[in-house]
């Protein structure tokens, strides 16, 4: 039985939409997502560090990137999560009820992995382009299928995911944007996600490891 939860126009990849506030209508691809069953849990999250010297996160307009969480919401996730104003994840999700619980704490979009499958997975995209706090951002799970030039599409950041390697790059005007694995531990590598945010325009990100 598919989980109860609403997706709304997830059918369509939209280019250059906004993001509203919770509870909003303004956006045409933004997932209405009922409560879910558990909350997040209440652990101290780590010690946030960057990557690259892009600059202190935002108070305002921060985003949270997760991905490859197959099948495993950590609450160290959720904990680290809380006070963002958005969440995308980059595929690999791995249980619908992810959703749910990731929209307690803020308004979710999710594109589909490569083990993402049932009826829930075909409403997602594969890809998406969208705008949030003036940054065009373009998401793909698997950064190799990418066949498009990032700067000829105009954007900002480009997020995937599938590599389980959480890495920022800033390339020719577009920052690459890896948050890592949140979900099981593979090839030993750590269990993170990702803060995003615009500053003078730009876009600047930080990996956030989990205390697991």
């Amino acid at each position: 039985m598919m989980p109860v939860f609403a997706i709304a126009s997830w059918a369509t990849a939209v280019q250059g939409s906004a993001l509203g506030p919770a509870g909003s209508q303004s956006c045409p691809i933004a997932v209405n997502l009922f409560l879910a069953r558990f909350g997040p849990a209440h652990l101290s999250a780590a010690r946030s560090y960057v990557h690259a010297p892009l600059g202190q996160p935002s108070p305002l307009g921060r985003i949270g990137v997760i991905s490859d969480t197959h099948g495993l919401l950590r609450p160290e996730a959720l904990e680290a999560l809380e006070g963002v104003d958005r969440i995308l994840h980059a595929g690999d999700i791995g249980n619908p009820d992810h959703l749910g619980a990731l929209a307690r704490i803020a308004p979710v979009m999710a594109i589909r992995g490569n083990i993402d499958r049932g009826d829930w997975a075909e409403a997602l995209p594969d890809t998406a382009t969208v705008t949030i706090e003036g940054l065009r951002i373009h998401m793909i799970h698997d950064r190799n299928a990418l066949k498009a030039d990032p700067q000829a599409e105009g954007w900002d950041v480009v997020i995937s995911g599938h590599s389980h390697k959480p890495g920022i790059e800033d390339t020719g005007g577009t920052l690459w944007l890896n948050p890592g694995a949140a979900g099981p531990r593979r090839f030993r590598l750590p269990i993170t996600l990702a803060f995003l945010w615009a500053e003078a325009g730009r876009p600047r990100a930080m990996i956030h490891p989990l205390p697991v």
